[in-house]
């Protein structure tokens, strides 16, 4: 069994299991993963306010 690695959602700070299905965005030769596509919205409209 392949265990999912975990992340911080930029965003809501929630921990974040990664799946194919997980929502991401690049950023600044990054990816980051959300918990639902509401945090990966209002983290493509303003990705400086959650990287400071």
């Amino acid at each position: 069994m392949e265990h999912a690695s975990q992340v911080i959602d930029p965003v809501c700070h929630m921990k974040v299991r990664v799946t194919e299905a997980t929502p991401r965005s690049a950023y600044g030769g990054q990816e980051y993963f959300f918990c639902a596509p509401g945090c990966k919205t209002a983290f493509d409209k303003d990705p400086g306010k959650y990287l400071g």
